[in-house]
């Protein structure tokens, strides 16, 4: 089989998933409670791979990622406009959980989903050796993705970037308008990082 046969086949069966539907950890009071629509994007090609949370309720009723504030955020971040964001050639998105997972008693997202990592995530991975740099964006992805070297703290994964990065992954916060209080309290992160992310995102979609 051909990367591109792989990388086909585990788009289809990661389109047709519904376990957190079907078979939800914990049992059946933990089961979605809308029809799953799984959202992510794999490439053969892509150096950089965008590990988010989890869709969110616009990503969701669209079908696209990052279709919202939060990805008009992140594309600033990362210097590129729509059309080169959503050029999987260029990037492959997948996050920790593929479905929107619903609001809690707040009206706030809930965490994604506990199905979807164990289900998925080294499986996606494996199909697309070609990933150079895992943007991790919030505690999720940098709990999975940098394992024991992440911080009980986002800041504190954040503000170490310069290590984590010397194995491939560099850790941003969540692009949420809800973060802007925490863009203020640590401008550091908009004068260190972002021109780190923007240099690199040049190397690697050229």
């Amino acid at each position: 089989m051909t990367g591109t046969e792989a990388v086909g086949q585990v788009a289809a069966e990661i389109s047709a998933c519904r376990i957190c539907r079907d078979e939800p950890i914990g049992g059946d009071r933990f089961r979605l409670p809308h029809e799953p629509r799984p959202v992510a994007v794999l490439s053969t090609t892509a150096r950089i791979l965008i590990a988010g949370q989890a869709p969110g309720k616009r990503v969701h009723d669209t079908g696209i990622p990052f279709n919202d504030p939060s990805g008009d955020r992140l594309r600033t971040w990362l210097g590129v406009d729509r059309s080169v964001f959503y050029d999987a050639a260029k990037f492959a998105i997948v996050p920790m959980g593929f479905c929107f997972p619903g609001y809690d008693d707040k009206g706030s997202d809930l965490p994604p989903r506990r199905e979807c990592a164990p289900a998925w995530r080294r499986k996606v991975i494996a199909t697309m050796p070609q990933i150079r740099l895992v943007l991790a964006i919030g505690h999720y992805a940098q709990a999975w993705h940098l394992g024991a070297a992440a911080s009980r703290s986002m800041t504190e994964t954040v503000r170490e970037w310069r290590r984590h990065l010397d194995h491939g992954v560099l850790p941003l916060p969540h692009p949420s308008w809800r973060n802007t209080g925490w863009l203020r309290k640590n401008p550091w992160f908009e004068g260190e990082v972002l021109p780190e992310l923007r240099r690199l995102v040049l190397q690697w979609i050229i």
